[in-house]
Protein backbone atom coordinates (compact mmCIF):
# COMPACT_ATOMS: atom_id res chain seq x y z
CA UNK A 1 0.00 0.00 0.00
CA UNK A 2 3.08 2.46 0.90
CA UNK A 3 4.73 2.35 -2.36
CA UNK A 4 1.10 2.23 -4.62
CA UNK A 5 0.90 5.49 -1.85
CA UNK A 6 3.96 6.97 -3.28
CA UNK A 7 3.30 6.40 -7.00
CA UNK A 8 0.22 8.48 -6.42
CA UNK A 9 1.75 11.37 -4.52
CA UNK A 10 4.03 11.42 -7.52
CA UNK A 11 1.06 11.77 -10.20
CA UNK A 12 -0.61 14.28 -7.90
CA UNK A 13 2.13 15.95 -7.77
CA UNK A 14 2.06 16.50 -11.94
CA UNK A 15 -1.43 16.27 -11.60
CA UNK A 16 -1.57 19.37 -9.13
CA UNK A 17 1.40 21.20 -11.39
CA UNK A 18 -0.82 21.22 -14.68
CA UNK A 19 -3.63 22.16 -13.02
CA UNK A 20 -1.85 25.10 -11.56
CA UNK A 21 0.17 26.24 -14.81
CA UNK A 22 -3.55 25.44 -16.67
CA UNK A 23 -5.27 27.93 -14.15
CA UNK A 24 -2.05 30.48 -14.37
CA UNK A 25 -2.12 30.60 -18.05
CA UNK A 26 -5.34 29.48 -19.51
CA UNK A 27 -8.01 30.79 -17.09
CA UNK A 28 -6.09 33.17 -16.67
CA UNK A 29 -6.38 33.02 -12.84
CA UNK A 30 -2.53 33.31 -11.52
CA UNK A 31 -3.55 33.86 -7.68
CA UNK A 32 -5.83 30.54 -8.05
CA UNK A 33 -2.88 28.52 -9.88
CA UNK A 34 -0.59 29.81 -7.36
CA UNK A 35 -3.23 28.32 -4.27
CA UNK A 36 -3.15 24.88 -5.83
CA UNK A 37 0.74 24.36 -6.25
CA UNK A 38 0.56 25.50 -2.93
CA UNK A 39 -1.41 22.62 -2.26
CA UNK A 40 1.35 20.40 -3.13
CA UNK A 41 3.28 19.77 0.03
CA UNK A 42 -0.25 18.83 1.57
CA UNK A 43 1.09 15.04 -0.59
CA UNK A 44 4.17 15.20 1.67
CA UNK A 45 2.24 15.37 4.60
CA UNK A 46 -0.22 12.89 4.06
CA UNK A 47 2.42 10.12 2.91
CA UNK A 48 4.62 11.09 5.83
CA UNK A 49 1.30 10.61 8.29
CA UNK A 50 0.66 7.07 6.64
CA UNK A 51 4.05 6.45 6.98
CA UNK A 52 3.80 6.72 10.42
CA UNK A 53 0.43 4.88 11.49
CA UNK A 54 1.37 2.36 9.42
CA UNK A 55 4.81 1.92 11.35
CA UNK A 56 3.04 2.71 14.07
CA UNK A 57 0.35 -0.22 13.25
CA UNK A 58 3.21 -2.28 13.67
CA UNK A 59 4.89 -2.54 10.14
CA UNK A 60 7.95 -3.80 9.99
CA UNK A 61 10.30 -1.49 8.10
CA UNK A 62 10.99 -2.10 4.86
CA UNK A 63 12.02 -0.43 1.39
CA UNK A 64 9.01 1.24 0.97
CA UNK A 65 9.15 2.91 4.51
CA UNK A 66 12.42 4.56 2.92
CA UNK A 67 11.14 5.23 -0.18
CA UNK A 68 8.70 7.44 1.62
CA UNK A 69 11.12 9.31 3.37
CA UNK A 70 13.88 9.75 0.17
CA UNK A 71 10.48 10.79 -2.12
CA UNK A 72 9.60 13.01 0.77
CA UNK A 73 13.69 14.48 1.20
CA UNK A 74 13.49 14.81 -2.61
CA UNK A 75 10.12 16.77 -3.29
CA UNK A 76 11.76 20.02 -0.87
CA UNK A 77 14.74 19.90 -2.35
CA UNK A 78 14.03 19.64 -6.27
CA UNK A 79 10.27 20.23 -5.92
CA UNK A 80 10.68 24.14 -6.18
CA UNK A 81 13.31 24.28 -8.73
CA UNK A 82 11.07 21.86 -10.81
CA UNK A 83 7.80 23.97 -10.47
CA UNK A 84 9.74 27.11 -11.87
CA UNK A 85 11.50 25.27 -14.76
CA UNK A 86 8.47 23.55 -15.99
CA UNK A 87 6.73 27.18 -15.27
CA UNK A 88 8.76 28.88 -17.65
CA UNK A 89 8.94 25.91 -20.04
CA UNK A 90 4.91 25.92 -20.40
CA UNK A 91 4.93 30.25 -19.92
CA UNK A 92 7.76 29.78 -23.05
CA UNK A 93 6.40 27.29 -25.28
CA UNK A 94 2.49 28.03 -25.64
CA UNK A 95 1.76 31.29 -23.40
CA UNK A 96 4.36 34.16 -25.34
CA UNK A 97 6.75 34.00 -22.48
CA UNK A 98 10.65 34.59 -22.52
CA UNK A 99 12.91 31.17 -23.12
CA UNK A 100 14.39 29.91 -19.71
CA UNK A 101 17.36 30.36 -18.73
CA UNK A 102 19.95 28.13 -20.03
CA UNK A 103 22.68 27.06 -17.42
CA UNK A 104 26.13 28.35 -18.30
CA UNK A 105 28.76 25.86 -19.75
CA UNK A 106 32.13 27.28 -18.72
CA UNK A 107 34.09 29.05 -16.07
CA UNK A 108 33.01 29.83 -13.06
CA UNK A 109 29.70 30.76 -13.80
CA UNK A 110 29.04 26.79 -14.98
CA UNK A 111 30.99 25.78 -11.34
CA UNK A 112 28.52 28.30 -9.78
CA UNK A 113 25.30 26.55 -11.51
CA UNK A 114 27.04 22.83 -10.36
CA UNK A 115 27.37 24.11 -7.20
CA UNK A 116 23.37 25.20 -6.47
CA UNK A 117 22.02 22.25 -8.26
CA UNK A 118 24.56 20.25 -5.90
CA UNK A 119 23.00 22.31 -2.81
CA UNK A 120 19.49 20.98 -3.88
CA UNK A 121 20.68 17.68 -4.44
CA UNK A 122 22.37 17.17 -0.91
CA UNK A 123 19.58 19.55 0.87
CA UNK A 124 17.21 16.67 -0.27
CA UNK A 125 19.49 14.11 0.89
CA UNK A 126 19.72 15.40 4.20
CA UNK A 127 16.12 15.62 4.82
CA UNK A 128 15.71 11.99 3.32
CA UNK A 129 18.56 11.46 5.96
CA UNK A 130 16.54 12.97 8.88
CA UNK A 131 13.52 11.26 8.57
CA UNK A 132 14.86 7.86 7.92
CA UNK A 133 16.56 8.59 11.24
CA UNK A 134 13.19 9.65 12.95
CA UNK A 135 12.31 6.65 11.35
CA UNK A 136 14.94 4.46 13.09
CA UNK A 137 14.39 6.02 16.21
CA UNK A 138 10.55 5.81 15.95
CA UNK A 139 11.01 1.79 15.03
CA UNK A 140 12.77 1.41 18.32
CA UNK A 141 16.25 -0.75 18.38
CA UNK A 142 14.09 -4.24 18.55
CA UNK A 143 12.64 -3.33 15.04
CA UNK A 144 14.36 -4.44 11.80
CA UNK A 145 15.24 -1.25 10.89
CA UNK A 146 18.40 -2.55 8.23
CA UNK A 147 16.49 -1.28 5.20
CA UNK A 148 16.20 2.09 6.50
CA UNK A 149 19.65 2.38 6.78
CA UNK A 150 20.41 0.99 3.59
CA UNK A 151 18.36 4.03 2.57
CA UNK A 152 21.04 6.61 4.55
CA UNK A 153 24.08 4.69 2.74
CA UNK A 154 22.59 5.82 -0.26
CA UNK A 155 21.58 9.50 0.60
CA UNK A 156 25.48 9.68 1.85
CA UNK A 157 26.33 8.48 -1.96
CA UNK A 158 24.13 10.98 -3.57
CA UNK A 159 25.69 13.56 -1.48
CA UNK A 160 29.26 12.19 -2.39
CA UNK A 161 28.66 12.49 -5.74
CA UNK A 162 27.20 15.91 -5.90
CA UNK A 163 29.95 17.59 -3.93
CA UNK A 164 32.24 15.10 -6.50
CA UNK A 165 31.06 16.87 -9.37
CA UNK A 166 30.41 20.44 -8.43
CA UNK A 167 33.84 20.07 -7.01
CA UNK A 168 35.44 19.32 -10.48
CA UNK A 169 33.67 21.64 -11.62
CA UNK A 170 35.28 24.26 -9.53
CA UNK A 171 38.93 22.40 -9.74
CA UNK A 172 38.57 21.86 -13.35
CA UNK A 173 36.35 24.24 -14.89
CA UNK A 174 35.60 23.53 -18.44
CA UNK A 175 36.75 26.44 -20.70
CA UNK A 176 35.42 27.91 -23.91
CA UNK A 177 36.02 26.69 -27.20
CA UNK A 178 38.60 28.72 -29.33
CA UNK A 179 39.34 31.29 -26.79
CA UNK A 180 35.51 32.54 -27.09
CA UNK A 181 34.25 34.60 -23.83
CA UNK A 182 33.46 32.80 -20.79
CA UNK A 183 29.56 32.51 -19.93
CA UNK A 184 28.92 34.49 -17.51
CA UNK A 185 25.99 33.76 -14.59
CA UNK A 186 23.12 36.21 -15.19
CA UNK A 187 23.14 38.93 -12.49
CA UNK A 188 19.41 38.14 -10.88
CA UNK A 189 21.21 34.46 -9.87
CA UNK A 190 24.01 35.95 -8.07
Amino acid sequence: MIALLVVACEVAFWVLLAAGLALRYVARKPGLGAAVLLCEPLLEVVLLVVTAVDLKNGAEPDWKHGLVAVYIGFTVGLGHHTVKKVDAWVAHRWFGGPPPVKPPKYGRARAIHEWRTATRWILAAVVALVLLQAAVWYVGANGQVGSLQNWQQKMILVIGINLLIAGGYTVFPKRAPGGAAPDREPADRL
